[in-house]
């Protein structure tokens, strides 16, 4: 779908390289400046899974003459993507205004916690500081316990990564019609808050409240995970009515005048201590089969070693290799075509002569 996009990507961590790696599965040409470490540092760095069909080269950004190479490089992109500090790439020289004039059509993707401007712009932070702050964490636990959400996905990755795709997407489209360039400013903060309007338009039929525990989203037993008997967990979720009636058959608690009850907040705690109870009698392999081929809304929780071999997931062909080294396929698809095997991670600075002699160095 990108095949005709070049997107020149400065190395960093965490969802700057996840959005370059995003758009390299999408098709697009992404070539990575890593820093020009020492040779036997560079050996004893392994491959790394985001840089997956990139190819790289190693400068030194405070070397003037690697400056010039990656500028030439540059010229030739429709697109960067950097995760510096605000004013650090101004002071290598390869800021938005620096790069524009020899680029006028450069998309200038920006990724950062706090985004470009702010009284925290220049602080560091982490993930869950800025979905902290965001108010993206609000609602990520059970009552009475601290907010807990899977690492990186609600921040790094949702709020973060995904929207700088999406900002870089619309700021090329922009570049083909009018042959001018952007700055994006993808701000963790920004992303991870935007996310939480689905859940806040939930208000208007009284879905979403501020105190925890009370909400829609947090609060009743039938929208939480449960423990089973072998330590396995099951992921319940029956929000409709019709959807929780079929739920209640399968456990036999059609006629349970309290679990008929559902929204009534009040019973919220009891019924799910009662729930607690009964999917801990039984493992979550037996869970999964009794509510297999049902719209009750269960689904067993998996380890991504586990998932692969669902058949569900099995049949949509997502997670390839094994062990630790899986690696999802790209998303989303495309005419309903299975998207190929995900492509090598690139070692450090493997085109580095391959791309000075395309650029005439």
């Amino acid at each position: 779908m990108l095949q005709s996009v070049r997107i020149v990507e400065i190395e960093g961590i965490g969802p700057g390289p996840f959005a370059a790696m995003t758009l390299a599965d999408l098709g697009a040409e992404v070539i990575t400046i890593h820093r020009a470490d020492p040779p036997e540092a560079r050996a004893a760095q392994p491959a790394n899974p985001l840089d997956r069909g990139k190819r790289s080269i190693t400068l030194d950004l405070k070397d003037p003459e690697d400056v010039k190479v990656a500028k030439a490089l540059i010229a030739t992109a429709d697109g960067l993507i950097e995760g510096m500090r605000p004013g650090v790439m101004e002071r290598l020289g390869l800021g938005p205004e620096d790069l524009s004039a020899i680029n006028p059509k450069l998309v200038y993707g920006r990724m950062t916690g706090w985004g470009q401007t702010g009284p925290r712009a220049k602080l560091a932070g982490h993930d869950l500081n800025y979905i902290g702050l965001s108010g993206a964490l609000w609602y990520g636990s059970l009552p009475g316990q601290p907010p807990m959400t899977p690492a990186t996905l609600v921040g790094d990755i949702g709020g973060g990564a995904l929207y700088l795709v999406i900002g870089m997407l619309a700021g090329l489209m922009r570049a083909k019609e009018t042959g001018q360039g952007t700055v994006v400013d993808a701000a963790i903060v920004d992303g991870s808050a935007h996310m939480m309007n689905l859940l806040m338009s939930m208000a208007s039929v009284g879905g979403t409240v501020t105190e925890r525990g009370k909400s829609r989203l947090d609060g009743p037993h039938w929208s939480r995970s449960y423990r089973c008997a072998d330590g396995g967990y099951v992921a319940v979720q029956a929000l409709e009515g019709k959807f929780y009636a079929i739920f209640l058959d399968r456990l036999g608690l059609s006629a349970d005048p309290d679990f008929l009850r559902q929204n009534d907040k009040a019973l919220w705690p009891a019924l799910a201590a009662r729930l607690e109870e009964l999917f801990a009698t039984q493992t979550r392999d037996h869970w999964a089969a009794l509510f297999d081929g049902l719209d009750a809304c269960v689904a067993p929780v998996l380890p991504p070693a586990d998932s692969a071999a669902d058949p569900h997931i099995a049949a949509r062909g997502i997670w390839h290799g094994t062990g630790e080294v899986l690696q999802a396929a790209a998303a989303p698809r495309f005419d309903g075509a299975t998207p190929p095997a995900p492509r090598d991670p690139v070692a450090r600075g493997a085109d580095s002569a391959a791309i000075r002699r395309e650029l005439g160095f």
